[in-house]
């Protein structure tokens, strides 16, 4: 499981002048986009139509939400998995710890979880993490586009009704001179994934069969985006759904802030028949995405996987034996 520093993702810079679409500029970022998430499942999106002071201030109020009594913390519930506060823990890691609020490009929602951690509630709060999921929501509808644009597909192919859930995260430093984890090695069970950092590298991609890049250096204006396993579906198998994990050395603390797309109940993965062709045969099933979801949770040992549970749950060729 060594980490590879010669292999360096795609970083890819989404200037305003290539964002119109049709354009030679617009053409060449879609055709960027493909081939890093077909080569890797995810790149480095350099984005600074989001200020780096909106980012700033969410992360100062990450700090501020950490701090919170736990009995508070304890309020941040949900039926879904890992929709509410994780603590730290055997299972994810004694160095993780996590919130999370659904729906979170809709005020209210933000509002509501702000009330539970603060008695008189935090407007502050309120409206600067309600801003940063909403662009970040408007981030990954242009990374969509792009990838409909670039398979020459009709914009509506990867169109659904979703709601986006913010995971807020801190990861405690390990002790001196120890290289733990932080969260264990997994493809994300959601459509797609941002990920925005706060300085402090800990993030892991797996390249290959044990080979591991660790993402350093990513600008202020970068935001991580990964495939996750219902758009490889999507995909007919082209998009990689990335095996990743938070890996944490030095003696600093590192947060982020995640959000996933999760597609409304009854939403129906399928790929477009554009898609699908003698070169291409159908690799999965149509299925419903809520009942992957809760299926890929409904045993600790299912979502600590590299990818395979898609397979297992809706692959249409029989598993292949050894």
């Amino acid at each position: 499981m060594a980490v590879d520093a010669e292999i360096e993702l795609p970083t890819i810079e989404f200037r305003s002048s290539d964002l119109k679409r049709g354009t030679e500029g617009w053409n060449r970022l879609c055709k960027r986009v493909r081939e890093a998430c077909e080569t890797f499942g995810c790149f480095d999106v350099v984005y600074k139509k989001i200020s780096t002071k909106i980012r700033e201030d969410a992360f100062e109020l990450l700090k501020e939400l950490v701090e919170v009594p736990v009995e508070r913390k304890q309020k941040n519930t949900s039926p879904l998995p890992y929709h509410g506060w994780v603590g730290p823990c055997e299972q994810v890691s004694v160095l993780y710890e996590g919130f999370g609020v659904g729906d979170a490009s809709n005020y209210d929602s933000v509002k509501s979880f702000a009330q539970l951690m603060w008695p008189n509630g935090h407007p502050r709060f309120t409206e600067t993490i309600h801003t940063l999921t909403t662009q970040m929501e408007e981030l990954n509808k242009l990374i969509w586009l792009m990838l409909t644009d670039s398979y020459g597909l009709r914009e509506d192919s990867l169109k659904m009704n979703y709601t986006t859930l913010v995971r807020m995260m801190k990861y405690l430093a390990p002790p001196p001179g120890e290289y733990e984890r932080g969260l264990f090695a997994h493809t994300d069970k959601p459509v797609s994934t941002l990920i925005c950092e706060d300085k402090i590298s800990g993030l892991e991609i797996e390249v290959s069969d044990g080979q591991w890049i660790k993402l350093t250096n990513l600008s202020p204006s970068s935001f991580v985006f990964m495939v996750g396993d219902p758009l490889k579906a999507w995909s007919n198998g082209r998009l990689k759904s990335v095996n990743h994990r938070v890996m944490m050395s030095g003696d600093k603390d590192r947060y982020s802030i995640a959000a996933f797309v999760i597609p409304n109940e009854g939403t129906i993965i399928k790929a477009p028949k554009e898609l699908i062709d003698d070169q291409h045969p159908q690799l999965f099933k149509e299925f419903d995405f809520m009942d992957f979801f809760l299926y890929a949770f409904s045993d600790p040992a299912k979502h600590i996987d590299n990818g395979q549970l898609l397979y297992s749950y809706a692959s249409l060729s029989p598993p292949v034996s050894h």
